[in-house]
């Protein structure tokens, strides 16, 4: 796992990498191609790290098959009289994975009315925006936004360390600050 979670550390820091890009100068569309990679990237880097989460706890003994279903985005069914996880995807929406394994392995359920859950649902909506983009929406995507994006979802993780593993999360400490120069 710890070689996922240097990868998943990667791709948080490419995010901010592409955050720092968009404000050198260059032209308009140069910044809006870096704000793009920028918060697609820093929501790859979220969905790896909740799911190298998922997976470390799926082997629990305690869960029961529903619970490893959601953790794992697998379909359960009832075979033979008994639940079973099955091989089949059942994605769930991140809001809710992120409530869940909160809830689960904290013992306590999440403060949604902390800034930051509210910063990545505005994230999240402009995510969606970008990703499945109307022909009347053309979205917007500031350097602003994108910065609330990625500091959400640093403060995201940070918030799960904590309740779960009882640490920080090792890169909150460097904030939107990018350990990459390319």
């Amino acid at each position: 796992m710890a070689d996922f979670d240097l990868f998943a550390n990667q791709l948080l820091e490419e995010a901010k990498r592409f955050l720092e890009k968009a404000k050198e100068p260059a032209d308009s569309e140069g910044e809006a191609a870096h704000l793009h990679a920028a918060l697609l990237l820093s929501f790859c880097a979220l969905e790896a790290h909740i799911n190298s989460i998922a997976e470390e706890f799926a082997t629990h003994a305690d869960l029961s098959d529903h619970e490893r279903g959601v953790l794992l985005e697998r379909d359960v069914r009832l075979e033979n009289g008994q639940f079973q996880v099955q091989s089949g995807l059942k994605i769930a929406r991140l809001e809710e994975r992120i409530e869940f394994v909160h809830a689960k392995f904290s013992g306590k359920p999440l403060d949604r009315t902390s800034t930051w859950w509210s910063q990545l649902a505005s994230a999240l909506d402009l995510r969606n925006q970008l990703t499945h983009a109307k022909p009347k929406t053309v979205p917007i995507v500031t350097h602003t936004a994108v910065r609330n994006a990625i500091q959400a979802i640093i403060d995201a993780l940070d918030v799960l360390y904590q309740s779960i593993y009882k640490r920080a999360f090792p890169p909150a400490g460097r904030g939107l600050q990018s350990r990459f120069t390319f």
